[in-house]
Parts: C-alpha cells; structure tokens; sequence
C-alpha cells in the first residue's frame, strides 16, 4: 500500500477541503466539509482540523500544509502576504508554522497589491495560480478565477503583477434573495436557459453602465413577456457576471486567451460567457490546481523529506 507523505488543505471563508497525499501527489483519502474560517473560528481551528485528521487515519507524524483563510488575520495564524510584484516562488519560502502543535503544520501566506489606488488581497487564489501555471512559467498571463470573490489575475514571467477582485458570487446571492428580484427567481429548477444566459453577458459587457437596468429587466421582462424563474436566474447571473467581464477583459488580452481556473457550475457559466463574446479560454480545474500548488509548496518546505 502507498504511503502517505503529508496532508493538504485548502481552508476557505465558508469551505474545508483536505486531502491525504503520497510522495508521488496521488490523493489516498479526501475529506470535505463546510467549516470554512467563519465555523472553524467557533469551533477552534485545531479541533475541526483533527476531527478529519482522525477520520482519515492520519498518521502522528504527517505535517499538514494549508493554503486560504485559516491564514488571515481573522483566521488561525496569521500568515501575511507577499506584495507584489509577487514572484510565485516567494509563496513557497513564506509559509507561516503554526505554533503549539505537535504536529507540522504550515499555512501558506496570501498576496497583497499595496496600491492605494487599487488595494486587493488574496489567499488560497496564489497556490492554484501556483498549480495552474508552475515556477517556470514565462510569458504573459490572463487567469480568470471565478467564485464568491472572483479573480482576475496578470501574471508575467512567474510574477503576479496585479490582480482585481469582482464580488460577483455574493452580489448574485445578495441581489437574487434580499432584493425585488428574489420573486422572479422564486421557484426556479435547475433547467439551465443557456440563450438568456449569454443574451444577458452579451448586453452587459457591451453596456456595464446599465447594470443596475440591465437587472431589473429580468423582472419586468417576465412581467410583461412572462416566462420560467430559471430564465430570470439565468439572466441575473449572466448579467453579473458579463459586467465582472466588461472590466476583466478591458486591458490587453494575450494572444493565448484566458486561463480559467473554475470547477463545478462556475466552470461551465463562465465558460458559456466567454463563447458568448467569442473570447478563448482555456480551463483549467480549480481542484487541481490547488492540490498541485500545495504539493509544489510542500516539496519546497519539507526537501529534507524528499516529498
């Protein structure tokens, strides 16, 4: 049987993703959960954290190696951030040991732009960055990240340069449950309308102005023309994130496209959003990308164990 070498986590605000991991990078055991920074903080960071340790049969002597949000200063320990411009490598040199544990256990720091102009922090983003485009990465990059807080991301020659962040996934829940347009979703399935989809990303990346109008429409185009929930949620989203577009893709595009780092729903939405505006992405699963940024990262703490 294939011994495991460390264990993984990506700790997110609302999400807890863990993986049992062997010197090769192949996952042995996997756990997931939603206590995210918000529960884990009630909870307590070392108890949840063992709880699944447990479940999995963790040896004692695994380190364990965390990338997100149990490093913010709300978190666990705080793990600061690299500035940029941030080489992707100076992630792997920085990461923060948690103090008081019997076991090993780092947690990766996040990136910074101290641009009083455009001020934005991420973390958990720069270890699928890390996965996504590796150390030798050269050249130009464009790295959509979509999510709750979605990220748009330039990276040149294995250098973060700058980076935005779209609240896009809150707005949508925010707007789609605690406004007027909760009643034109009310009751919707899970028929997907594609054609409302794009027809919104289309007139709200050509207009994002009218954000505000191109939303409402969603009411008053059912009111008056009638028809399905599921087309008004469609028509929210799409109108979301076709503004979250709009600013994404108003600098220079390389010749290459866009990398899409995304799984699940949010993959195949902004995947429909970039066929709309006949944009080239190329995807990449956000899963992995993760799970090969914290392998990467913990070949570069633990050498002496030859991960």
């Amino acid at each position: 049987m294939t011994e495991p070498a460390y264990v993984a986590v990506d700790w997110g605000t609302s999400s807890f993703r863990l993986w049992l991991v062997d010197r090769a990078g192949q996952v042995l055991a996997e756990r997931r959960s939603g206590e995210g920074m918000l529960a884990a903080a009630k909870a307590g960071f070392p108890a949840v954290l063992q709880s699944h340790l447990a479940a999995i049969e963790a040896p004692d002597h695994l380190p364990v190696l965390v990338c997100g949000m149990a490093g913010a200063k709300t978190g666990w320990v705080e793990a600061g951030y690299v500035d940029t411009p941030a080489p992707l490598a100076a992630v792997l040199t920085q990461a923060v040991r948690v103090p008081g544990q019997a076991r090993d256990i780092r947690i990766l720091p996040g990136i910074a732009q101290r641009d009083v102009s455009a001020p934005d922090v991420m973390r958990g983003e720069e270890t699928q960055l890390l996965g996504a485009l590796g150390l030798e990465a050269m050249g130009e990059a464009l790295v959509c990240m979509p999510g709750t807080h979605s990220k748009w991301v330039r990276v040149k020659d294995g250098v973060v340069e700058r980076f935005s962040t779209f609240m896009t996934g809150e707005l949508f829940s925010a707007v789609s449950q605690e406004t007027i347009l909760s009643l034109a979703v009310a009751g919707a399935d899970e028929a997907e309308d594609i054609a409302s989809f794009k027809a919104a990303v289309k007139a709200a990346y050509e207009a994002p102005a009218f954000v505000a109008n191109h939303l409402f429409s969603a009411r008053s185009r059912q009111l008056l023309f009638g028809g399905a929930p599921a087309a008004a949620r469609e028509a929210l989203s799409g109108t979301l994130i076709g503004v979250e577009l709009a600013a994404g893709l108003s600098g220079s595009v390389p010749q290459t496209g866009i990398r899409l780092i995304a799984a699940g729903r949010l993959a195949v939405l902004y995947r429909l959003a970039f066929e709309a505006l006949s944009v080239n992405a190329h995807p990449v699963d956000a899963d992995e990308a993760v799970r090969r940024g914290l392998s990467m990262a913990a070949a570069a703490i633990w050498k002496s164990k030859d991960l």
